[in-house]
């Protein structure tokens, strides 16, 4: 069992992280601008499941693994850093037109499914999420405890503050709601998006 004082210390380790504009707040922007708060849910789900498979990978060793091998290392972080430039790229693309706004029975629908898979690979892909659960996780375990419940414990605890932080900022976007039925807006938001996301995968394949 991780002592209280334990996960409060990592909570406040790990939320400058977390407070970081990142690939999955980008994500919960532009699909909350796009197709409205229903899109959060998925990004959420998909980010905190990624975060439950680095908390299980560092578990079973194989994050370590990773880390250790400077070619398996690479071999991550550049397959992490083509999803997200793709991904920004894909956003770029898909932004929608100044001019009127598409009447909603021409729109595509935006499956929860393909916004849960966008969000749960964006985590999956990065490793520096792996890096929190190998370098900042040990240092408030107790090593003479269940190792694998305290990880699982922290990751919990990780999970909440993170879903928390993206559902805050869900309603702080759905405030602005006239303005982000805006075409311009939207099309601003695709594409700061779009350049969020490439500038994160080049910071990653470039460090």
């Amino acid at each position: 069992m991780v002592h209280p004082y334990a996960v409060a210390g990592f909570l406040v380790a790990v939320l400058p992280l977390i407070a970081t504009p990142g690939a999955s707040l980008a994500l919960l922007v532009q699909h909350v601008t796009d197709s409205g708060r229903g899109q959060a849910l998925p990004v959420i789900l998909g980010t905190v499941t990624g975060l439950y498979i680095h908390a299980t990978l560092a578990i079973a060793g194989l994050s370590a693994l990773v880390m250790h091998s400077s070619l398996a290392f690479t071999a991550v972080k550049l397959i992490g850093a083509v999803y997200l430039i793709g991904l920004g790229i894909w956003s770029w693309r898909s932004a929608p037109p100044n001019a009127a706004p598409v009447p909603q029975w021409q729109r595509l629908p935006k499956h929860a499914e393909s916004v849960y898979a966008q969000a749960l690979l964006a985590n999956v892909l990065n490793p520096k999420a792996a890096a929190i659960y190998l370098t900042l996780v040990p240092q408030f375990i107790a090593p003479r405890q269940s190792f694998g419940g305290q990880i699982l414990i922290l990751a919990t605890a990780h999970a909440l503050l993170i879903a928390l932080w993206l559902a805050v900022w869900t309603l702080l976007v759905r405030c602005a709601s006239r303005t982000l039925q805006r075409p311009r807006f939207k099309r601003t938001a695709a594409r700061t998006t779009a350049v969020v996301l490439i500038a994160l995968g080049i910071r990653s394949a470039a460090t």
